[in-house]
């Protein structure tokens, strides 16, 4: 089996060849630009590492896996533009170094990109692949949706919010390790709890990146710290401040929730101090255990040997406890 850094160095060295040589050059600069940000690339490796669980050419499925990961990365150059972030990866986002309209025509150009990609699958596998993968991207768009509408409300329930991520972050993770078990001719259940692993680990990151966005280190983060405070983005935190508040801190939320012109440090500081009287940091961070744990026992229940696994566990107990 191939550990989890050769996997990545495969990936990275595809990417890295990947080129788009049609003209206008302007239509696919900002494609490149937003590929070579890097990242983590955990959902090309998923699938592969998935795939590695029951062959070894993972060669085989690396076509699919950059489709997946240039579709990823098209998702977030459309949300940051929707979002009006700063920064990805500390760098300039793409509508920041270019417009908005450049940032509209190269993601939808990228779009295609992911498919293009995903079309040279085997013929034998494309018919489930492209299946799946169009179910994921139309759920992510329903997310992305709900994500949106969110922000006008201050009545979002938890299970509203669990619902959102998962459609919007976790399905994705779903989609790449059932696509690697399709592509490997698992057992249809074997791809199946893959699947479901997919959705509870990508429910325990996203329950993390809400916790980073507060409590993360700048300089690793990648984004500016207190970015979802500023823009009243609904969060696991955020939602649960507004349900657990007492009177007084009822009125420090609506002081400073959809207030305009106010000073961000001093926002962030409110909110964040509310947060610590809730204990909030305590219960996101048992919650993601929860899902974590969770994805853990669909892990155990596959038809194959458990020290095939040890790579796959690894690496998920390792991303549970990243600082970006």
């Amino acid at each position: 089996m191939y550990t989890f850094e050769e996997i990545l160095r495969k990936i990275e060295g595809a990417i890295g060849g990947i080129r788009f040589e049609n003209p206008p050059k302007s239509l696919f600069a900002p494609i490149e630009y937003t590929l070579a940000l890097g990242g983590k690339r955990i959902r090309p490796a998923l699938m592969l590492m998935a795939y590695n669980l029951y062959k070894e050419d993972v060669e085989q499925a690396l076509n699919t896996a950059l489709g997946v990961e240039i579709f990823h990365n098209f998702t977030l150059l459309h949300d940051d533009l929707m979002d009006k972030a700063d920064m990805r990866r500390n760098k300039p986002t793409v509508h920041k170094v270019w417009n908005a309209n450049t940032a509209i025509l190269s993601g939808d150009a990228m779009l295609i990109a992911a498919y293009q990609w995903i079309g040279q699958t085997k013929a034998h596998y494309l018919k489930p692949i492209l299946e799946l993968f169009t179910q994921t991207a139309m759920e992510i768009c329903e997310g992305q949706q709900y994500d949106m509408e969110f922000e006008g409300r201050q009545d979002v329930s938890v299970d509203e919010y669990m619902e959102m991520i998962r459609l919007k972050t976790a399905v994705l993770l779903a989609c790449a390790l059932k696509m690697g078990a399709i592509l490997a001719d698992a057992p249809e259940s074997d791809a199946e709890h893959l699947y479901q692993f997919g959705i509870e680990i990508g429910l325990a990151f996203q329950l993390q990146d809400d916790l980073l966005d507060v409590y993360g280190n700048a300089s690793t983060f990648g984004k500016n710290i207190g970015g979802d405070i500023l823009c009243d983005k609904k969060t696991y935190l955020l939602i649960n401040a507004f349900q657990g508040a007492n009177e007084r801190q009822q009125a420090v939320l609506s002081q400073w929730i959809g207030a305009k012109d106010v000073n961000p440090y001093e926002k962030i500081i409110a909110i964040k101090a509310i947060y610590d009287e809730l204990n909030l940091r305590e219960l996101c961070e048992q919650k993601m255990r929860e899902y974590f744990e969770a994805g853990m026992a669909h892990l155990d229940a596959l038809a194959i040997p458990t020290e095939r696994l040890s790579i796959l566990k690894g690496v998920c107990a390792k991303l549970m406890n990243r600082e970006s």
